[in-house]
């Protein structure tokens, strides 16, 4: 009988040693470093990222924001690796210059998730985003069937540092080659609503009128709007496209001053997926690509915005 109290006492003992320890242990750290928080998109990825781990007891959020200064952006990654954070979610500015660090993150053990922009090379854990070429071309078959082929298009630019632009670009102009009648003019907006504000203001101011807008971002069609309303041109008169099918860019789209939107997903929620999977040292694919769409009053109220 003694035995069996010992024996029983023995269990119980290492039950509560095991979740003691359980409770005890501390919670895993997933760090994001972000390109910057001045621009909607990017804050918004940071938020949803935020709100995927909150609702893990066992992980920990914590973020950078390097405000669009690529140095301090790998100064920022340096120091999440001196802090031994468990995973690192990367959102870039620039795909070649961040290379090092990352490959310094990885030889340090620590699992990086590129999220949206893409960087050179593979050395990497899992690169999320979506289709870019795709969001171009869907941007421009669009253009030029409501412009039946003939017209004059501006084509709102991100950042010159990062895969995407150069990727919806790409996309955008293998359409546009193929409709000879219609002229492409470009202008860089860094997707920053003030940017594109200044750079359509320049452009109205010396005259330039165009037919039609595809902006690689919502926030610079925004600032395009901005300016096409302090020069008296109405945004309804033009066909134009963003890309992020922001609450913003529904409105307008319902409002008819803007005419569709790309859907482009944050991938916040996925990156908190693999990051898991990679905790628990489950297998992930290095790519995961996410699915856009086009928005447009058709089917406004079928589909959410991101933000």
């Amino acid at each position: 009988m003694i035995h069996m109290l010992f024996a029983a006492l023995l269990l119980a003992l290492s039950l509560f040693t095991s979740s003691a320890g359980a409770q005890t242990a501390p919670p895993k750290v997933i760090a994001f470093a972000q390109d910057t928080l001045g621009n909607d998109f990017r804050l918004a990825q940071v938020h949803e990222v935020r709100d995927a781990v909150a609702k893990e007891s066992t992980l920990r959020f914590i973020y950078s924001d390097a405000q669009g200064q690529t140095a301090l952006l790998i100064r920022q990654i340096e120091q999440f690796i001196t802090q031994k954070v468990d995973v690192l979610v990367l959102g870039t500015n620039d795909e070649k210059a961040v290379v090092p660090v990352v490959s310094k993150a990885m030889q340090a053990g620590i699992p990086v998730i590129v999220l949206d922009r893409g960087i050179q090379g593979r050395d990497y854990s899992t690169f999320i985003n979506s289709d870019n070429i795709q969001i171009g071309r869907i941007g421009a078959e669009f253009i030029a069937k409501q412009l039946k082929g003939r017209g004059q298009v501006l084509l709102f630019e991100g950042l010159q540092a990062a895969d995407v632009t150069h990727l919806r670009s790409k996309g955008f102009m293998d359409v546009m080659a193929g409709h000879p009648d219609i002229k492409v003019i470009k202008r860089t907006g860094n997707y920053l609503r003030k940017d594109a504000l200044v750079e359509m203001d320049k452009l109205l101011a010396q005259g330039t009128r165009v037919q039609a807008i595809f902006a690689e971002s919502d926030s610079m069609l925004s600032g395009a709007r901005l300016a096409l309303e302090k020069h008296h041109v109405d945004p309804k008169g033009l066909v134009t496209v963003g890309c992020d099918y922001t609450r913003e860019a529904h409105d307008a789209i319902r409002d008819g001053t803007q005419t569709a939107s790309v859907l482009f997903p944050l991938g916040g929620t996925k990156a908190v997926e693999i990051a898991k999977k990679l905790l628990a040292r489950e297998a992930v694919p290095q790519h995961v690509e996410i699915a856009v769409r086009l928005v447009t009053r058709d089917n406004l109220n079928q589909v959410k915005p991101i933000f």
